[in-house]
């Protein structure tokens, strides 16, 4: 049986390379991979398109890479949250891309990428300026707009227990966009807060099967944006 375990985050994010497609899961901080960001960051891959629901907060994590200045466009829902700081400016000061994408479309593009439906129609968006230049057709008496399949080339997400193959359950809502994130990227990368032997997991509760997994890092204290956005940290 394959040992998907690696020692560390810095082992395990090693390969991702410039110009990568990398999607991110969290909701807000739900599910957020703290520790694989930074090791990301540390890392030093650049020019790079990320996936995530949003821009991060403060100065930790997914906020973190981007004021890095290695994050060259963002696919997100959510440009601008409570704590997001550090997009907004770039954004303005016109160093950073974004592709604006409503949060249920983004999940579904996501799903259908990973399903290997290529696009799909929504009437999400329909009258808005984020149906310019896209396809439109019309079924029965509503209009759609036509949306692609998104894929990536790494996932980095977070579970609370995996097996060393890569079975995986979350943390309730934590599991957010990482099941169908694992689904839609080339190589999957996953911190994990508890490592059981195959069998340790109850197969009727595993979300993402190791199929879709590619890495697995213990990490069995991960930080929390909140708390160190609380505390002033900024990273590194």
């Amino acid at each position: 049986m394959i040992d998907k375990t690696h020692p560390d985050a810095a082992s395990a994010v090693a390969d991702v390379f410039d110009g990568a497609t990398v999607l991110i899961g969290g909701f807000g901080e739900a599910g957020s991979p703290v520790e694989l960001i930074h090791a990301l960051i540390d890392q030093g891959a650049k020019d790079l398109t990320v996936v995530n629901n949003n821009t991060g907060s403060g100065e930790v994590g997914l906020a973190a890479l981007i004021k890095a200045g290695r994050v060259a466009k963002m696919v997100c829902s959510y440009p601008r949250t409570a704590n997001s700081t550090v997009f907004p400016e770039l954004y303005r000061s016109g160093k950073i891309e974004l592709e604006l994408v409503p949060q249920g479309t983004l999940a579904e593009r996501i799903r259908a990428g990973g399903a290997g439906i290529p696009a799909f129609y929504t009437p999400t968006s329909v009258g808005t300026p984020l149906e310019v230049g896209k396809e439109k057709r019309s079924f029965g008496d509503r209009d759609y707009v036509l949306e692609y399949g998104l894929t990536g080339d790494f996932a980095l997400i977070k579970a609370k227990t995996a097996d060393r193959l890569g079975n995986l359950v979350y943390n309730k809502t934590a599991r957010n966009f990482s099941p169908v994130m694992a689904m839609a990227a080339a190589t999957t990368i996953v911190q994990a807060g508890a490592l059981v032997t195959p069998g340790g997991l109850d197969p009727e509760a595993v979300v993402t099967p190791g199929i879709f997994v590619d890495s697995v890092v213990l990490v069995p204290d991960p930080e929390h944006e909140s708390v160190l956005v609380e505390r002033g940290v900024s990273y590194p």
